[in-house]
């Protein structure tokens, strides 16, 4: 998977539209190549897209736990402590 592309289910706060629409973009812009499409790939890019932001979003409201909500602070925490001890330098 995409490393840029973020959990997004069950954390307080909740997913924005923002972050959904970007892990949207970065999973369609790893499927067709393309970081920036052409003119006559555009159209096809942008619907592609809005429609993984709809499923995502669909997802993300279906599912359930029972596990209490992360807390975005510290899972970055978390997330610094691991890139420190993998490469020896904190972000």
């Amino acid at each position: 998977m995409c490393r840029n592309i973020k959990t997004l289910f069950n954390f307080e706060p909740p997913a924005t539209e923002l972050e959904i629409r970007d892990a949207a973009l970065q999973f369609v812009r790893k499927l067709s190549g393309f970081n920036v499409p052409s003119q006559a790939n555009e159209a096809a890019f942008d619907r592609a897209v809005a429609q993984v932001a709809d499923s995502a979003r669909e997802l993300i409201q279906s599912l359930r736990t029972s596990a209490e909500p992360r807390d975005r602070e510290v899972e970055a925490a978390k997330a610094r402590a691991r890139t420190a001890a993998r490469f020896g330098t904190a972000r």
